[in-house]
């Protein structure tokens, strides 16, 4: 079936008027760089001061973006992607803490969501962040193979017994989980610990993804090398190929401590490395599982082409095409619609742990040319074909 990302009619058929009219005035928001960079210093500010902000967030860009406080929560939203034949994936979007005691609540948090999805065909994955379950400046010292003291240690073992706590416990019921990409200055002590999980839980099949920012030069690279270690050592890669989330924050550590910037010289470089990644998964899609997660339409086309020239079924669960709760609707639906495998991240927690996220997201429709004016149109066509009929 032709896949046509126009077809508003499909991309809605979940939204009432009401919610399309909110999701066009908060992405009109969103695409104002003032407003976002206004809004986030509002929201730190009122944070520092223990400002209660939660129900001024809850019914607008928490609920554009995010499933819920609960997994409970996620229950509605999860039973509306059912219906539309897209799978859920959990994401418990709680980071960057420090006490054992928070780090621990977070893994059996994460563990959680994997057995929500155990035997439940409509959570095709979970996720988490190392620095969900793991302190950031420790992870930056590994990173940096900077000596550990004895304390240290024993933390660093810590961090290693819970993400493969939760790894086992993927193992155990069936259902993989994908570990996102960070900061450039931690990625490489997540990768390592990602490909020690994968050999001891990818001998069969897929059941730890890494993730692949492909808005870093050096990635492509990365993933050749990868690809040929796991061959070597007899697993199967799983990897969720990305754009990035991190693009200002990495930009402007760089020129602050005057290091080379690890992001693509321009938008047209991570395009190109993003669609030569989707190529070297499909070359090796006997030994890889790919989860292609863009709101690029030109990629999702590219991938489709690939898997034709592949003789890879749309129905192959080998391959996914993934994205963001409340963007780009009209990929995810109509890819179903087609018969593709797709699935959309469901973020949830408490609203005040989830602000990263959703400052992330906000300043993503702000620096994404051309992301937000495209939501923004598909939402008035859409709500000019609803008047017309």
């Amino acid at each position: 079936m032709k896949v046509s990302f126009d077809n508003t009619e499909i991309a809605f058929a979940h939204k009432s008027d009401y919610e399309l009219k909110k999701g066009y005035w908060l992405f009109k928001m969103v695409s104002n760089p003032l407003l976002v960079k206004l809004g986030k210093y509002s929201v730190n500010f009122a944070l520092a001061l223990r400002i209660p902000i939660g129900w001024a967030l809850k019914k607008n860009i928490f609920a554009q973006f995010c499933g819920g406080e609960t997994i409970q929560d996620c229950a509605a939203t999860t039973k509306v992607l059912d219906q539309l034949k897209v799978g859920t994936i959990l994401d418990y979007s709680v980071e960057g803490k420090d006490r054992v005691e928070d780090l621990e609540r977070t893994t059996q948090e994460i563990i959680e969501t994997v057995n929500t999805g155990n035997d439940n065909q409509h959570i095709p994955f979970c996720v988490f962040k190392i620095t969900g379950v793991a302190r950031f400046g420790l992870l930056q010292k590994v990173n940096e193979g900077t000596a550990l003291s004895v304390d240290e240690q024993a933390e660093f073992a810590a961090v290693k017994e819970r993400v493969d706590r939760i790894a086992k416990r993927a193992f155990d019921t069936g259902t993989p989980v994908f570990i996102d990409a960070e900061e450039s200055w931690i990625q490489d002590a997540i990768d390592d610990l990602t490909h020690d999980l994968m050999a001891n839980y990818n001998k069969a099949s897929v059941i730890v993804y890494n993730t692949a920012q492909m808005y870093r030069h050096d990635r492509l690279a990365f993933l050749q090398k990868a690809f040929a270690e796991a061959q070597d050592k007899g697993y199967h890669y799983g990897v969720k190929l990305v754009r990035g989330a991190y693009m200002e924050k990495e930009r402007d550590r760089a020129e602050e401590m005057g290091y080379p910037s690890p992001i693509q010289p321009n938008k047209a470089a991570s395009d190109r490395d993003f669609d030569l990644a989707l190529e070297l998964c499909l070359q090796h899609i006997d030994h890889v599982a790919l989860v292609a997660g863009s709101h690029n339409e030109e990629s999702a086309l590219k991938l489709i082409d690939l898997m034709t020239r592949h003789n890879v079924e749309p129905q192959d669960k080998r391959v996914y095409f993934a994205q963001l709760f409340g963007m780009s609707d009209h990929i995810s639906f109509n890819l179903s619609h087609a018969g593709y495998n797709v699935a959309k991240y469901v973020p949830y927690g408490p609203i005040k742990e989830v602000i990263p996220y959703l400052i992330r997201r906000a300043q993503e429709n702000t620096s994404v040319k051309g992301q937000t004016g495209r939501e923004l149109s598909l939402i008035v066509k859409e709500l000019a074909r609803r008047k017309q009929s």
